[in-house]
């Protein structure tokens, strides 16, 4: 089992980060906006971050971060999210993973 695999286990939402970068706090920001409490991992801040990283792009995480996880799914960045935010889809996916309980439009 791979590193990103072992973090995201168990794990509603989780958010691979940098603490510098801007659009991961967009990100953070928007899951929380539906009441998730997603797990951030900053990358950089990790011994094991560049291997964290490497494991992203293998993924097809482009640019490496954010990336983010729903019900231990790979979804994508940030660009992803807010497709999905547009079309009421990110609602249900976050039910689905029971990272929130209820939610209504």
């Amino acid at each position: 089992m791979g590193m990103v695999a072992t973090l995201t286990a168990d794990k509603p939402v989780v958010i691979f980060s940098k603490s510098t970068c801007c659009i991961s706090h967009s990100v953070k920001a928007l899951i929380c906006s539906f009441g998730a409490n997603p797990t951030v991992i900053e990358v950089d801040k990790m011994e094991n971050g560049e291997q964290i990283e490497r494991e992203l792009i293998q993924m097809g995480s482009h640019p490496i971060v954010p990336a983010v996880f729903i019900g231990q799914q790979f979804i994508g960045g940030a660009d992803q999210l807010i497709i999905l935010n547009v079309q009421n889809k990110l609602a249900q996916l976050l039910l689905r993973a029971k990272a929130i309980f209820i939610w209504s439009s």
